[in-house]
């Protein structure tokens, strides 16, 4: 026992908590949660907990099932919920996945992004991350029985006729309880779309705190009587959900991103990791858009990236390089701007991590930034200008991420494969749908 798993014990004790929810993810991203009595906690820091992994997506093969899940003391957090009934009260922990062996998974996608920052930390860099997470808050129509927006606001709009006028300030008061910084808050350019931005952290606390979000957000809606969707695009005529993620590297308490020489602040370092986004950024893309609704948000949503371009303060850009304050050293940062708001955070930043430092060690040229916007140029324009299209569907982020040798080191083969097998199986039903355009065009033909 260290100081931390003492800390948890006490915790518990003195705050009466009477459930411990242990969590982790699949490879997709789904969270998964064990709970646990105050009485086995002591144990489960010591041995863990067993469980099927060959139960769960992509875990381990039925012959090698035993699986455990490690609480990781650091992550403990009391759950802001269910205040007014002690009995319910609860706290969470993550887990890192495990083996009988005690070695850790090679399929855990904590367990993953985790190698990649301690890869990062072996060459002299401490990764940090800030997100900007879009979402949309929907209420039900009784009449229809549809789900629609919750309100019909939109970019920085006071939020005062809706559904939920209070839903932001409880949210970020509920993530402030469990330690998750928040930025701001506003209400976003479609209608119920809402975004809250967090304060930076390094990538593995990141991530957690992103799983941490989802769960958030959809319980303080149900609260209200509403849902909240992180769907990539979830109607046709409005913008999807963004994941906005700033990105820097620090050697120490240096930003190793911050030149004040340069025209935009950018060092060398900073640039070949754009440069290594970029060269990898269709290998990537079907991390960063897992799902075949992500290509709706990608090829047909507002500020969404549809190449592989870099630009200064362009939001039509994958990466694009904010232009606040570039005389603050510790604000430099670049924007990735593909992520969706349902993308697994620990392998979404494991990917791009991993590409921003093969462009760092093998010394990537940054071309010329774009200037134009590059949504609204034509194929021929883009290739005039040298802009590689990302993928414009599932389907053909596949095909380029399974001719990667890269992307198989970055994940690992087991993932790798698992993840591309998932996938084509979500293609093919997809492809499979027959759709209400399609009997509308061609019914009565």
């Amino acid at each position: 026992m260290n100081s931390q798993h003492e800390y948890v014990l006490r915790t518990v004790e003195e705050r009466d908590i009477h459930f411990i929810r242990l969590w982790f993810t699949d490879i997709l991203g789904a969270q998964k949660s064990v709970v646990i009595s105050p009485s086995e906690l002591e144990s489960a820091f010591e041995e863990g907990i067993g469980f099927d992994g060959s139960s769960v997506e992509g875990m381990s093969r039925i012959s090698e099932s035993d699986t455990i899940a490690l609480p990781d003391p650091s992550t403990f957090q009391i759950l802001p919920f269910d205040k007014d009934d002690p009995q319910l009260q609860a706290a969470r922990m993550f887990c890192d996945i495990v083996q009988p062996d005690g070695n850790a998974s090679l399929v855990d996608p904590r367990q993953i992004l985790r190698r990649h920052v301690a890869e990062a930390a072996s060459e002299g860099f401490t990764a940090q991350a800030s997100p900007e997470i879009e979402f949309f808050l929907l209420k039900e129509y009784k009449e229809t029985g549809l789900l629609e927006p919750t309100d019909n606001g939109a970019y920085f709009d006071q939020a005062s006729q809706n559904s939920a006028p209070r839903f932001r300030s409880y949210a970020m008061l509920a993530l402030e309880s469990m330690g998750i910084a928040t930025e701001m808050s506003h209400h976003e350019t479609a209608p119920g779309q809402q975004e809250i931005d967090l304060r930076h952290a390094d990538l593995l606390t990141m991530a957690d705190r992103i799983i941490t979000f989802r769960y958030v957000m959809k319980r303080v809606a149900r609260d209200q009587g509403i849902h909240a969707t992180f769907m990539p695009k979830p109607f046709q005529l409005y913008s999807g959900n963004g994941m906005h993620t700033h990105f820097s590297l620090f050697e120490g308490e240096t930003n190793a991103f911050h030149d004040p020489d340069d025209e935009f602040a950018l060092s060398t370092t900073a640039k070949q990791f754009i440069a290594g986004v970029l060269e990898h950024a269709n290998e990537l893309t079907a991390v960063t858009n897992q799902w075949a609704n992500s290509y709706k948000r990608l090829m047909f949503g507002n500020e969404a990236p549809t190449a592989a371009t870099w630009g200064v303060s362009n939001r039509s850009a994958l990466v694009r390089v904010p232009t606040y304050r570039l005389e603050k050293a510790d604000s430099r940062r670049v924007e990735i701007r593909s992520f969706d708001s349902l993308v697994n955070p620990y392998l979404g930043f494991s990917v791009v991590l991993a590409a921003g430092l093969r462009g760092i060690r093998e010394g990537y040229e940054l071309a010329d930034p774009a200037e134009d916007d590059v949504y609204n140029l034509s194929h021929r324009e883009r290739r005039a200008m040298g802009y590689r299209d990302l993928p414009k569907s599932l389907d053909q982020a596949l095909r380029i991420f399974e001719k990667s040798e890269f992307m198989a080191d970055v994940l690992g083969e087991h993932v790798f494969e698992f993840f591309l097998r998932s996938k084509w199986d979500e293609w093919h039903d997809y492809q499979s749908q027959i759709t209400n355009f399609e009997r509308r065009l061609n019914l009565d033909f």
